[in-house]
């Protein structure tokens, strides 16, 4: 009856159009996710539980799981009261959810309709337990004016509170790509967690991921922030990847997560990694891109290795290849990198001409929006109204280009005052070329100088901000120019021990962060060049320092560290993790392999031809 069962809500969400990202979770894997969610603390369940499922469907999770822990002659046998909760964005699947709670006697008032992500409808509940299979690979984009305003998140859920390098907290955007919104359905879940000071037990949570939420996002990244999130406050428990073709209309890779906020201390500091992507029977008749099913053993052996929490090596068979299941435990900072910038100097050669100043009539920050609206107004955009007038139209237009604009970037664009002033900066940038002239130079610390001279001299007040934007339009890079010099300056002793403690590195080492010593015991720091900058990803066990020296400064002796531009990022790659080289056959076994193909060939070209192999060799 199961398989029936899934079978017709597998052809309801085709007619219905669901999406590719949404998935109808097979039994066995709600089977596998309670056994993973209840059994390590069958005996330490409270008298009264709440389960919740942010993307609840037909209610398929909630009610296997309710069944699962009140069944009496299972091995939880739970005798306290389960309440559930679920909110579905569909609504025929909503409908069917309902209906199901009302037949088996739970309160229908505890699943509601719309979208999860739009709307916080549970804001004042926490749960003590939560599973769920969120829709991957689905587009958030209709929900993204209820969570964030430009690049400004506005809803609490998906902001997380992190310290940067230096140890000062801050609080981080904890929102993903548009393109895929799975990991908000976590950042969900994780809100939902009861502190330890209201249950012993806190909360446990177990949801299907694909395996974009296990690497994708550079640090920093909304994605990164998330993980970096569950992994330093000791969530992160047990990722287990899944057999391919496991689900109805989905062949890719799947992971099961699952996150406490009260390990057991032999679990704390580390997070278990489980490969059961062998571990499956195959079916008899494929249900949509389904072909292959736990069976009760796979379960039962994949509970026993997540309660064992020891590593287990994959075994071989007679062929040298892997089945069975691998395990391996690793330390939450084995995932952590520091991402640190690599500078190199800035080498520039300048002149100054009409067409270079030309780019300065738009903010850097609004170019390509200010770019469209003097293609289309021209002139007119310093005439007063004329710029308000197309707010609406220029924020639809923007939205197309799927450019983000918060409140006050919307208002600085309509703002006739910032276009006059940048007219106003060519204007300043034209005075200096008649001045200046057209000669182009190698040397930009010279002609950097006798711009400021001509500025002074001309009482033109520029901001710092003004004036590099007009040096930078009429400058570019080039490797035989000089390097351009930052500033020049003197330490104190006391002065220099600071930073070199700061930095991690003793005095004679400042130069590899960007500190020259000059004959004359002053300091030269050069600009560096964004072109040429470079990024390396250093493990978060191992020194920033120790890796640029080994790794970096051999092949570019100039370049230097930027720890003020250090961010911490934490990926998960079961690929790096689980891979195991299989050693290539030798030469002679392929030979053999070769000439033995040879041998059956010629038999059956000779049987065709109805000769002996020996005269089909001669006749060759």
């Amino acid at each position: 009856m199961g398989y029936v069962f899934e079978e017709l809500i597998r052809k309801f969400n085709e007619e219905n159009n669901e999406e590719a990202g949404e998935h109808f979770t097979p039994r066995e894997v709600i089977h596998l996710m309670t056994h993973l969610i209840f059994d390590p603390i069958s005996g330490q369940l409270p008298p009264v539980m709440t389960i919740y499922d942010p993307a609840c469907g037909s209610g398929g999770m909630l009610t296997e799981a309710q069944n699962y822990i009140k069944d009496l002659e299972g091995p939880i046998a739970a005798t306290g009261d389960v309440y559930l909760y679920g909110k579905e964005i569909n609504d025929e699947t909503y409908a069917i959810c309902k209906s199901d709670m009302m037949i088996k006697g739970n309160n229908p008032e505890n699943i509601k309709v719309g979208s999860t992500l739009a709307t916080d409808e549970f804001s004042n509940h926490r749960f003590d337990f939560m599973l769920s299979n969120p829709p991957y690979g689905k587009s958030w984009k209709s929900d993204l004016k209820y969570i964030k305003d430009g690049n400004d998140v506005v809803d609490p859920r998906f902001q997380v509170e992190l310290t940067d390098y230096w140890g000062k907290a801050e609080t981080v955007d904890a929102t993903p790509r548009s393109s895929d919104g799975q990991l908000l359905f976590l950042m969900e879940m994780v809100g939902k967690m009861k502190p330890i000071a209201n249950s012993p037990i806190g909360s446990r949570i177990a949801l299907v991921h694909n395996g974009s939420s296990l690497f994708t996002g550079d640090a920093g990244s909304g994605e990164s922030n998330i993980r970096r999130y569950i992994i330093e406050n000791d969530m992160l428990d047990t990722i287990i990847q899944l057999p391919n073709n496991l689900f109805y209309n989905t062949g890719i890779t799947t992971y099961i997560w699952l996150l406490t906020n009260a390990k057991p201390e032999a679990r704390r500091g580390k997070v278990q990694l489980i490969d059961a992507n062998l571990m499956f029977r195959k079916l008899r008749k494929n249900l949509g891109d389904k072909n292959c099913e736990f069976s009760p053993k796979d379960i039962e052996d994949i509970t026993a290795a997540y309660l064992a929490f020891q590593p287990v090596e994959r075994e071989l068979d007679a062929n040298g290849n892997p089945n069975g299941i691998a395990v391996q435990i690793f330390d939450n900072t084995d995932f952590g990198y520091h991402k640190v910038s690599i500078e190199r100097p800035d080498r520039r050669r300048a002149q100054f001409s009409a067409e270079r100043l030309d780019p300065l009539r738009f903010d850097k920050s609004l170019r390509e929006p200010m770019e469209h609206l003097w293609a289309e107004h021209g002139d007119r955009v310093y005439e007063p109204g004329i710029l308000k007038s197309q707010a609406k139209a220029i924020q639809a237009w923007c939205e197309e280009q799927e450019i983000a604009l918060n409140a006050k970037q919307r208002a600085k664009l309509v703002d006739i005052g910032l276009w006059q002033r940048q007219r106003e900066l060519i204007g300043v940038g034209h005075q200096l070329l008649q001045v200046v002239g057209t000669e182009e130079t190698a040397d930009f610390n010279a002609f950097r100088d006798r711009v400021g001279k001509i500025l002074k001299t001309r009482k033109i007040k520029l901001s710092a901000t003004e004036k590099n934007a007009i040096l930078n339009a009429v400058s570019w890079y080039a490797d035989d120019a000089e390097k351009v010099i930052d500033r020049n300056q003197r330490f104190t002793k006391v002065e220099l021990e600071a930073m070199a403690a700061r930095l991690g590195c003793h005095i004679n080492e400042l130069g590899d962060f960007g500190l020259y010593t000059q004959p004359d015991g002053s300091y030269l720091t050069y600009e560096s060049s964004t072109d040429l900058r470079d990024s390396e990803a250093v493990p978060l066990k191992d020194s920033i320092h120790r890796y640029f020296k080994a790794e970096v400064q051999p092949h570019v002796a100039e370049a230097w560290i930027n720890l003020d531009t250090v961010k911490i990022g934490y990926e998960i790659s079961f690929n790096k993790y689980f891979y195991r080289h299989k050693p290539l056959r030798t030469l002679d076994a392929v030979t053999q392999d070769i000439l033995a193909l040879e041998q059956k060939a010629d038999g059956l070209i000779a049987d065709i031809l109805r000769v002996k192999p020996a005269d089909l060799s001669e006749t060759v």
